[in-house]
């Protein structure tokens, strides 16, 4: 099943926590490849951070929150929030999936 996970970070975090513990972070992302398909930063239009996405394989929610709490972004303090959603893929590579 395929979901979307969206993270705010938390506004009171030290401003060097991301890049001190990116690679960290960057080396969890790779060790969960078969689940995590793809992760990024947000960006306001003006460039400030609005947090991070996540677009996930799992079975269920339960799976995600797993992953979610180990990840070092999230024990560190850097992340603040998340919500997880269901995605259904209908169109990619310009091509119909349904």
């Amino acid at each position: 099943m395929h979901f979307v996970v969206l993270f705010t970070d938390a506004t009171d975090a030290d401003p060097g926590l991301r890049q001190r513990h990116m690679e960290k972070h960057l080396a969890f992302l790779e060790e969960h490849s078969d689940r995590i398909i793809a992760a990024g930063p947000l960006t306001e239009t003006e460039g400030t951070s609005a947090g991070g996405l996540w677009l996930v394989n799992a079975k269920d929610e339960e799976e995600i929150e797993s992953l979610i709490r180990s990840d070092p972004f999230w024990t560190t303090g850097l992340r603040d929030t998340h919500r997880i959603l269901r995605w259904k893929q209908v169109f990619a590579n310009g091509q119909r999936q349904i």
